[in-house]
């Protein structure tokens, strides 16, 4: 289900021989159960986390959505990633260099066609460049972080399923 190499935001499906009742039950159990993980169910969504102890700034989550196919059969739809504040705020970062990179190119396009000088704007968009490479590096470097603690989610989820 999973390669070797897990990247960003991995996403999985399985479809398993179990009515989705039935591995709704399992989950709950699971979280009666069991203290390593913070389990919440919600209609046919299931979040698995790490507990706060355990959580760094990188911390997977992963996120399983079960849909119904026959009576007896299940589909099991799940992915992993971050913090969803963390999420929110890399993309926020990364849309923001993006809009002020074209800004910053329309800025040189018109001080270019004026005759001005474009030196300090040639700068700005290395300096963007730059941060862009830099929120990368961040993102791989987390990614990395993560790795350990996505495979214990997905092992427990494992083994929640068979039981």
């Amino acid at each position: 289900m999973l390669s070797n190499e897990i990247v960003l935001r991995p996403r999985f499906q399985m479809e398993l021989e179990q009515p989705c009742t039935q591995l709704l039950a399992k989950f709950s159990k699971a979280k009666k159960d069991q203290s390593k993980f913070i389990i919440s169910c919600v209609d046919d969504h299931v979040f698995i986390k790490l507990p706060k102890n355990q959580q760094h700034f990188w911390s997977p989550q992963l996120h399983l959505e079960l849909s119904e196919i026959y009576e007896n059969k299940c589909s099991l739809h799940g992915f992993f990633g971050p913090n969803p504040t963390v999420w929110t705020m890399f993309m926020f970062l990364h849309v923001a260099v993006g809009i002020l990179f074209m800004v910053n190119l329309t800025w040189v396009y018109s001080n270019y066609n004026l005759g001005n000088s474009i030196g300090l704007q040639i700068g700005i968009s290395i300096i963007l460049v730059l941060t862009w490479i830099l929120l990368y590096v961040a993102g791989s470097i987390g990614k990395k972080k993560g790795k350990p603690g996505m495979r214990e989610l997905y092992d427990f989820m494992q083994k929640t399923i068979e039981s």
